[in-house]
């Protein structure tokens, strides 16, 4: 969303904030905001687990392991 919100996860998925931009609280879109919050919840786990696939990749040697449900 341009950067109106922030999300921030961990590798295990957690989402540990949550920050809007004070103007887009402003515009009182609800609609719009909730999309956003979505949009950006999805960003942060998307990136979360790409930081995992990476961090076992090290782990594995690069071996292509693949184990369901971790990737």
């Amino acid at each position: 969303g341009g950067g109106m919100v922030t999300v921030v996860a961990n590798g295990r998925q957690e989402i540990l904030s949550v920050k809007l931009d004070p103007e887009i609280v402003k515009a009182q879109d609800q609609e719009m905001l909730q999309d956003l919050i979505v949009a950006g919840v999805n960003d942060a786990l998307k990136k979360a687990q790409a930081m995992m696939a990476e961090e076992m990749k090290g782990l594995t040697g690069g071996l292509g392991l693949n184990i369901p449900g971790l990737f």
